[in-house]
């Protein structure tokens, strides 16, 4: 099932009808990238190759292939003459795009450059030979984000060709609840907690069967496939060496501060995190508050199935693949009330955001985000602030507790606000998260349940 993806959409959509020539698509994997292109590609003239870390010989062949069965009133037979090298295929695609668009995806890029290293200064030079006699449109995806990024970087051979560079991200709360149809919206919040918005993680969920069965079959078993995805996830994201596995590792663990990373490591991870900040596995923190440089600064896993994985399945990974996941599955079961709590409240904080670009706050929000005072002890999941002067006009609280009394969560909330400097509790407005419809309604707030934001 093919669901959103609107803005990439509209983006891919603006890049081909400009005419122009070079893109480049990439993310980490399972995020649907394939998906989005088909997609995008279903009503044009195009033809589709993925690397499969082939020989040159063999990538080639397989291209002529894909053509020879796409692409027909040809003189030469593909089949008899493949390409013989990437100016032979890259010349042909262009001489079939001399009269009409052709759009060619070449998948997996880092796979097809790991055998021909030459690749990307062959494109170059193509489109420097045919500008303006081709109409051809060239889309170069990948999963390997590392190598992706390289292929932007200022000493590439493509480097300024790119008309459209395109990250394609997990989807958010209420993109991800599109796939779960049929299932009541706190279930869609629970799926979504634990599995985050990775289309083909969420495809895998029964909604027939409910979160026991459901558990046991996708973690709790030997080779159980969410098991071995998280080992995947960490593989692929340390394929320049182990320290992205290691900061999520640290991270995880309760190494949440900068120095507490750096010394787990043992090395500077400055860039690892950042890298990780990009791809949305890792969050920075800090209150909204801040301006500036603070002290303040913390991390978190930020990709709410790798945070599972982490947090929850590796502390007993080794024991499922022994055979004692369905004695387990009980423990696993009691443990997502405690870690679906931060899940939650970065659920509302994305209601939030979604309702101030719709105007429904108030005018010009600048930041949604938490708020914490160490001195105090006082923890806020959701200020809102708004104008040049980063004004809080709104404060909010997340409970995962499935009924809780809104009004006593309201009272504690108001508490809480004139911890905050510059604040006026009686001067901002209020709002309040629960699952389910709560016992009591909070009189004079905003109530977000979980059909507002995945309904």
């Amino acid at each position: 099932m093919f669901v959103n993806r609107v803005d990439e959409l509209a983006a891919l959509e603006r890049w081909w009808l400009t005419g122009r020539q070079l893109a480049v698509v990439w993310g980490r994997r399972r995020v649907g990238k394939t998906a989005l292109l088909h997609h995008f590609a279903r009503d044009l003239r195009s033809v589709f190759h993925t690397g499969a870390g082939r020989s040159a010989r063999a990538e080639l062949v397989q291209l002529a292939r894909q053509v020879a069965a796409t692409q027909s009133h040809r003189l030469r037979d593909l089949t008899a003459r493949p390409y013989t090298d990437w100016d032979d295929a890259l010349e042909d695609l262009a001489l079939l795009a001399t009269d009409e668009p052709l759009l060619v995806v070449l998948d997996e890029f880092p796979e097809l450059v790991k055998g021909s290293p030459e690749l990307p200064g062959v494109i170059r030079a193509l489109f420097d030979r045919v500008a303006g006699r081709t109409k051809l449109r060239l889309l170069l995806c990948g999963s390997a984000v590392r190598r992706m990024e390289m292929l932007q970087e200022e000493r590439a051979p493509l480097y300024g060709r790119f008309d459209i560079s395109l990250l394609v991200h997990p989807f958010q709360p209420h993109e991800a609840a599109l796939l779960l149809p049929s299932l009541a919206a706190s279930d869609r919040a629970l799926v979504y907690g634990l599995l985050g918005g990775v289309p083909l993680y969420l495809s895998w969920w029964d909604s027939s069967a409910d979160v026991t069965e459901n558990l046991l079959r996708l973690v709790a078993r030997p080779g159980a496939p969410l098991l071995t995805e998280g080992q995947l996830v960490l593989a692929t994201e340390a394929e320049h060496g182990d320290q992205p596995s290691a900061v999520l590792h640290a991270v995880a663990s309760g190494a949440t501060r900068y120095g507490q990373i750096k010394d787990t490591l043992g090395a500077e991870p400055a860039r690892t995190i950042e890298r990780l900040i990009q791809l949305r596995l890792l969050e920075k923190r800090e209150p909204v508050t801040e301006r500036g440089r603070t002290k303040k600064v913390s991390y978190r896993v930020s990709d709410n199935f790798l945070a599972f994985y982490l947090g929850v399945l590796s502390r007993f990974r080794s024991e499922i693949e022994g055979g004692l996941g369905e004695s387990i599955l009980p423990v696993l079961l009691g443990c997502l009330g405690d870690f679906m709590g931060e899940r939650w409240e970065e659920m509302f904080r994305a209601h939030l955001r979604r309702l101030a670009v719709a105007g429904e706050i108030a005018p010009e929000i600048v930041a949604v985000g938490q708020w914490w005072n160490d001195p105090s002890n006082v923890e806020i999941d959701a200020l809102v602030l708004a104008g040049r002067a980063r004004k809080v006009v709104m404060a909010g609280e997340a409970k995962w507790a499935k009924s809780p009394d809104a009004e006593r969560v309201l009272r504690s909330l108001r508490t809480k606000a004139a911890a905050v400097p510059g604040v006026d509790p009686e001067q901002i407005g209020y709002a309040v998260a629960t699952r389910e419809q709560p016992r009591s309604a909070p009189a004079g707030a905003l109530l977000v349940t979980a059909n507002d934001i995945l309904g």
